[in-house]
């Protein structure tokens, strides 16, 4: 419980914490985003990690001059989709045993819940769970289990990826440093959070209507 305190503290006042990291490590800030970025898209257990809300906030430091934007987008859009890379690599190792429970470090409702995503978009899944958090870090290792072509994924990863850092790097750049967004910092951060959910949860109501019709 106090681990996800910590988490829920950070993501609120993440300006204030990366502000301090900036103070504190300079140039290698750059490098510490890269590994957040990449362990959240990368492997299955670390979902809760901030991917939006951190280039987000990276990106108003940018504006002040304290981080480089093209280093910040080119950086972390490599980092996205070498993260991707690698969470599909896992799942194909993987394969159908993820479904079954049987692999006890997978949790089955985000499993079941990207799988819905799947059936609803198909390979553009992987393009669009970029934008969704939780279905972002599962959607590379479902197409993993499920056997997709690495061509077909990785051409959707590499879209994806960078659409994704360049979106957060550009609202964060030209936006992030707006009076009212700076006075009011968290509340935006749970905005872009809650946002974020919205395609997710629009799709797990569709699918719980569409078991209760089939059952009905």
């Amino acid at each position: 419980m106090d681990f996800l305190l910590k988490i829920f503290d950070f993501l609120l006042h993440i300006d204030v914490y990366l502000e301090q990291i900036i103070a504190q490590y300079g140039a290698w800030t750059l490098a510490i985003l890269f590994v957040i970025v990449f362990m959240e898209t990368g492997f299955v257990v670390t979902p809760f990690l901030p991917g939006d809300s951190l280039i987000f906030a990276a990106a108003t430091f940018a504006a002040r001059g304290s981080l480089n934007p093209w280093l910040i987008f080119i950086l972390l859009a490599v980092a996205a989709v070498a993260g991707d890379t690698v969470n599909y690599w896992i799942g194909h190792r993987v394969g159908k045993r993820a479904y079954t429970g049987e692999v006890k470090w997978i949790k089955k409702e985000y499993m079941e819940r990207t799988h819905v995503f799947f059936e609803k978009h198909g390979g553009k899944t992987i393009f669009l769970a970029r934008f969704v958090p939780i279905i972002r870090t599962f959607a590379p290792f479902v197409a993993g289990v499920s056997q997709m072509s690495y061509g077909f994924f990785f051409r959707w990863n590499v879209i994806g990826g960078i659409t994704w850092v360049a979106t957060f790097t550009l609202l964060g750049y030209f936006f992030g440093n707006i009076d009212f967004v700076q006075k009011n910092f968290e509340l935006v951060i749970i905005a872009i959070i809650l946002i974020s959910f919205i395609p997710a949860v629009v799709e797990g109501v569709k699918a719980r209507k569409a078991i209760k019709s089939g059952i009905s």
